[in-house]
């Protein structure tokens, strides 16, 4: 499908992709964002949605899924598209202006503003054959909503951030909460581990270390328990369980984005100040980009979003300033100049 064309495409609809589509619409420029994600949020919705996030200006603390939310319909106000399940797989230039192709589509652009984040990333999946037909049939690598989960017998497999914080996010909706973990040394941050560890001998989580997935047992359509391995003895356990989230990481791969002549720095665009990467009419913000002094955090995403958007109008529309004033005298929210 070819898509009509646009001032400014974003690829990427992580926080500073969606910031960057309000600030597109609040310059007065035509825009959309790209993603290859089912969910716009990025890592927020994929691998967080249920924490609280502290360090967003205007927010003491806010979950990361609400904040996603606000993102949408700031947004949204000014009516342009996010394309979601779209892989991108090449970048064309014609005619002055680039073509963003899809497996599925091709998006007409004047400029390209890079939000990626880590690039398309994706869970790591179990190793063990076993588990490979359960996914989406009791396997998940992915948690959205907390109440799926409700009166639910969970298995966690893995040792880090992700891994306890589930552990520790579903106490009190699971029924039985089961960790599983090849060692006893575990990459997350000591209090959560403290937290979780403690309440083995308060509530209905228990912990096996030096264990792994053997063996997945189903009554019919759904499993109904697990055999695990003892990685030290060899002896095996029968768990009850009606759901896996394997929480191993995740696999995080820049694509076709590595063959667009950008330069780059451990998988990190290289930008300026201006947030241009070197390529006229391609900017990066957030995540992706990297220069002296860069802070991987959310709110300089943000900031980093509003410089790109506005070099990129700039660049489309050289009438127009690359400063926009303040937004409280702006037209466009049907306010006057004082």
């Amino acid at each position: 499908m070819e898509h009509e064309i646009k001032d400014v495409t974003i690829l990427g609809a992580g926080p500073t992709g969606l910031f960057g589509l309000f600030y597109c619409g609040m310059r007065g420029a035509s825009a959309q964002v790209v993603d290859a994600l089912s969910q716009a949020g990025g890592q927020l919705t994929a691998l967080y949605p249920e924490k609280y996030i502290f360090d967003v200006a205007g927010f003491p603390k806010v979950l990361a899924k609400d904040l996603v939310r606000s993102l949408e319909s700031q947004a949204a106000q000014f009516g342009e598209p996010v394309h979601l399940d779209q892989h991108v797989t090449g970048l064309e230039e014609h005619d002055g202006h680039f073509v963003l192709v899809t497996s599925t589509d091709r998006f007409p652009t004047r400029s390209l503003v890079l939000a990626a984040g880590i690039g398309a990333f994706s869970p790591r999946r179990l190793p063990q054959a076993v588990a490979e037909p359960w996914y989406g049939k009791g396997i998940q690598d992915r948690v959205l909503d907390l109440e799926q989960f409700r009166g639910k017998r969970v298995i966690i497999i893995g040792g880090g951030d992700s891994a306890f914080d589930w552990a520790q996010q579903l106490r009190g909706t699971a029924e039985a909460i089961s960790l599983v973990h090849r060692s006893d040394r575990f990459r997350a941050h000591a209090a959560t581990v403290a937290d979780v560890l403690a309440s083995v001998h308060t509530s209905h989580t228990k912990v096996f270390t030096f264990h792994e997935l053997h063996d997945i047992h189903s009554a019919g359509e759904y499993f109904d328990s697990v055999t695990l391995r003892n990685v030290k003895s060899k002896e095996l356990e029968r768990v009850e369980c009606d759901v896996i989230l394997p929480m191993l990481g995740f696999v995080s791969d820049l694509g076709a984005l590595n063959d667009w002549g950008l330069e780059l720095v451990n998988d990190e665009i290289v930008v300026n100040s201006q947030m241009e990467t070197g390529h006229a009419g391609i900017y990066a913000a957030g995540d992706i980009c990297t220069y002296p002094g860069k802070l991987k955090l959310i709110a300089t995403g943000f900031a980093e979003a509003a410089t790109a958007v506005n070099q990129a109008v700039h660049w489309v529309h050289p009438d127009k300033k690359v400063a926009p004033g303040h937004s409280s005298n702006m037209a466009v929210f049907g306010q006057k100049d004082d």
